[in-house]
């Protein structure tokens, strides 16, 4: 482990069963983990974001997995991901992309099972209370269109001037009544990452 300096974990769920007056069923259920940790590097520049991408790499699992289970599903059940950070003010964007990019994708795909497509991902800089979207797609098939998404994480008090707020989503459905065409989630092979 890198030992982030977690000083707050926030879990939601979101469960849509109605929409414009219909039924959604099963409803679609989207889970948002989100992790406020201390920036090592906040405050100076530094070539070196090792300690960052370590971070990163110790955040896919652990969020990854707290997605599958308050979902209450097996991760092979899990349909799309997506993962995001907020970098509050004395880091830099650099710092989102460490933790987001080298290492964090395979503890991810552990967490829900294979995973070929690549992760949807955003990154912005920040102060407390502003929201942050984490993009969505399908995990195995990217050109899964009813999986193109996004769910918005916000924490009243994250991130502050020397932390990074770290969101990993997981769904086990795409959007609710989708139908815009287009490959389907039942269609899917997954060996390419894209159909």
């Amino acid at each position: 482990m890198s030992g982030a300096k977690i000083r707050k974990l926030v879990v939601t769920i979101e469960e849509t069963s109605s929409e414009m007056g219909k039924p959604v069923d099963p409803p679609t259920r989207r889970a948002a983990a989100v992790a406020v940790i201390e920036n090592p590097l906040a405050g100076a520049y530094a070539d070196d974001l090792e300690s960052l991408t370590a971070i990163g790499e110790e955040l896919g699992g652990l969020l990854g997995e707290k997605c599958v289970a308050a979902l209450a599903i097996a991760p092979g059940e899990a349909e799309s991901y997506g993962k995001a950070a907020m970098v509050g003010e004395n880091g830099e964007l650099e710092h989102a992309a460490a933790i987001l990019h080298p290492r964090m994708g395979k503890p991810l795909r552990q967490a829900v099972e294979k995973g070929a497509a690549l992760v949807p991902s955003a990154k912005k800089m920040g102060s407390m209370g502003q929201p942050l979207d984490v993009p969505l797609g399908h995990k195995d098939a990217a050109y899964v269109r009813s999986h193109f998404d996004a769910i918005e994480v916000r924490i009243n008090d994250a991130p502050r001037a020397n932390e990074i707020m770290v969101a990993i989503a997981v769904t086990d459905s795409g959007r609710p009544l989708p139908r815009v065409g287009g490959l389907s989630a039942d269609e899917a092979v997954g060996a390419d990452g894209l159909r």
